[in-house]
């Protein structure tokens, strides 16, 4: 306001010389001063974005995740799913990789892949290894497992939330991963359930659609509102003070002014509709309409992070159904407008990925609420977080065979025998002939169980390790 009143008093200064217009300009500005106050909401369209590190480390982990399962589906590609390190660089360039990049990659996750020789042709290869493989497999598991009734209950609500019922099929497809759907999906779970969904060609845009078939009432509750209802119970809060307000948590750093707290506690009493209403019926020309139209795009925002997996997804997939569920056309923008509601993370691709997150959801760089495909794909997070040291010690222990103890062990008798004979002293050599030396020996320093011994404690300690 500050800044358009000095405008206008240059103005001013400017037609001083011209009497009959300095009324003109005045009730020009301060008009138009007023008209942009009245179409701006409460809260500040722009605010500088303040970083919380724990999302960005967590993004960090994500990074190394995709580049890893990339490779995956590199190696699995490849006849045996054993790739030759000589072609590693070629293939890999395929799939985004830079010059050297894959063999970094393949020493800095001993845990994830191993480089062996080929028995026969003597070359270099890759692999995964059993745990990666394993905890694939049971990432895997968990997809399919959950397919009925989370992912297509997820699907349904995703479909409710636009304001058509449908959605196209390739927008739906570039996000499967964030709400748990299969890579197959369009047949196991939309062609599966023709009570349920449907597919729908488009003469106009010749695109594929999905479309809902039923509109389930009972679906048709925010995650929202079942939060404000726990909040007042367990806080015992006014119900009016809660009844359309949602929970903001700022990140650390995060300015708070007090004409900035006195407009957030004034858009929180603001009222909506709900993403799941129509509202094509409404007259959204007033003012009123379009703070509440507002209100219910941070609501439908709100309600897709919440039925995704991870309560997270790209800012870019969110873009594909901006159309469909009436979003605004900046939503960057629009979310920094509500960093107490979401946070929006720049890491992964080199500022080129933006990833929004559910600041309510998450707590301490984890999911307070977790199921069991996020804790499948934690899994293979932990297992690039191992250190390398563990992974050497593990192979020295795997290596370890009976037949190299066993040479050991006899190169210690060899050594103390030469080293008995030299010094001399502590055995009668004089007495007795080499024969019966060596006989003594033998008798004393008894290995006829060595072999079980040195067996013995390998078993034990690949035991150990295996418990570890």
């Amino acid at each position: 306001m500050g800044i358009l009143l000095h405008r206008t008093l240059c103005s001013i200064r400017r037609a001083a010389s011209d009497p009959f217009r300095i009324a003109s300009v005045a009730l020009y500005d301060f008009s138009s001063a007023a008209r942009r106050m009245s179409q701006s909401t409460s809260i500040p369209k722009k605010l500088q974005r303040v970083r919380d590190h724990g999302y960005d480390d967590y993004m960090e982990v994500e990074k190394k995740v995709r580049k890893v399962l990339m490779f995956y589906s590199l190696i699995l590609s490849q006849r045996n799913q054993t790739l030759p390190i000589s072609r590693l660089d070629t293939l890999a360039r395929r799939i985004g990789f830079k010059n050297d990049q894959a063999c970094a990659l393949l020493l800095k996750f001993p845990h994830v892949f191993e480089i062996f020789e080929h028995p026969v042709q003597r070359v270099l290869y890759c692999r995964l290894t059993r745990k990666a493989i394993l905890q694939i497999d049971q990432e895997k598991q968990a997809l399919l497992a959950q397919v009925f009734p989370d992912a297509v209950t997820r699907l349904r609500k995703l479909l409710m939330l636009s304001s058509s019922r449908r959605l196209r099929l390739e927008h739906v497809r570039i996000a499967r991963a964030a709400f748990g759907l299969p890579d197959d999906f369009e047949y196991s779970v939309v062609l599966k359930y023709p009570q349920l969904f449907r597919l729908i060609d488009s003469e106009e845009t010749r695109n594929k659609y999905i479309e809902i078939v039923d509109r389930d009432p009972n679906l048709a509750v925010c995650a929202i509102e079942k939060v404000r209802e726990r909040e007042y119970r367990k806080k015992g809060i006014d119900a009016e003070d809660v009844r359309f307000s949602f929970l903001i948590n700022f990140p650390p750093g995060f300015k708070i002014g007090k004409y900035y707290r006195i407009a957030v506690w004034k858009w929180q009493r603001t009222p909506y509709w709900s993403p799941y209403e129509d509202v094509s019926g409404y007259d959204l020309r007033s003012l009123e309409a379009q703070k509440r139209m507002e209100k219910r795009a941070v609501a439908t925002i709100h309600e897709l992070l919440s039925i995704t997996v991870e309560q997270k997804i790209t800012l870019e997939r969110i873009a594909h159904f901006r159309l469909a569920m009436n979003l605004p056309k900046k939503l960057k923008d629009f979310l920094l407008q509500h960093q107490g509601i979401f946070y929006i993370s720049t890491r992964g691709n080199h500022g080129k990925l933006h990833t929004v997150f559910l600041r309510e959801a998450y707590k301490k760089g984890d999911l307070i609420e977790p199921n069991n495909l996020y804790l499948a794909r934690r899994k293979l997070h932990e297992l690039l977080l191992l250190s390398p040291r563990k992974a050497r010690v593990d192979r020295e222990l795997v290596s370890y065979r009976r037949d190299r103890g066993h040479d050991d062990i006899e190169l210690i008798r060899r050594e103390y025998v030469s080293d008995g004979r030299e010094n001399g002293g502590d055995y009668d050599y004089e007495e007795k002939g080499p024969d019966d030396s060596d006989s003594e020996f033998s008798h004393t320093l008894d290995f006829s169980n060595e072999d079980h011994v040195s067996e013995g404690r390998l078993n034990k300690t690949d035991g150990a390790h295996v418990a570890d």
